[in-house]
């Protein structure tokens, strides 16, 4: 959640010529309604049932980058797929330099409450060791910006076997 995920995903398919997917656009696009929208009418539970079905079948296609949302790990399923289809990264980000990337942002469900700051930390907190147990590679992302991220991960994607 305002890791750069997409921006960083984008970059990188860019630079290996291939296709890049946003599970989050892609729910977006087979629904045909913002994912604010989707938790208002279906609560969260609605949305990562969504996020489960754009999941298993995007994981059955290669040659592809794709960025998830922030709570795809949640999903032992979904982590169980990720790790076993393709070459995991996860950014990690602190959750205040998050906060300063989302504060404005009305299109993040989860973060309208009260205090938001608070919020990021519970779900970093629970979501860390999620991404740490199927990543293939961490990059502790706070400080870099997305083309030192996407030429991090061309050097490290060029010791790998191809996915």
């Amino acid at each position: 959640m305002g890791a750069g995920k997409t921006t960083v995903g984008r970059q990188l398919a860019r630079r290996l010529g291939r296709q890049f997917v946003d599970s989050d656009h892609e729910i977006v696009a087979r629904t045909g309604v913002a994912i604010p929208t989707i938790f208002e009418i279906e609560g969260e539970g609605g949305f990562r049932r969504r996020e489960a079905q754009t999941i298993a079948e995007l994981t059955e296609l290669r040659g592809l980058v794709m960025a998830t949302g922030g709570g795809v790990v949640i999903d032992p399923e979904n982590r169980r797929r990720l790790h076993d289809t393709g070459w995991v990264v996860y950014l990690n980000v602190p959750p205040a330099m998050l906060y300063e990337r989302t504060r404005h942002d009305r299109n993040r469900p989860l973060l309208q409450v009260a205090d938001p700051l608070a919020r990021l930390e519970a779900l970093h907190a629970e979501r860390d060791p999620l991404y740490r147990e199927i990543a293939h590679f961490v990059v502790e992302g706070s400080h870099l910006v997305a083309s030192g991220i996407v030429h991090l991960l061309l050097r490290e994607f060029s010791q790998m076997e191809p996915v």
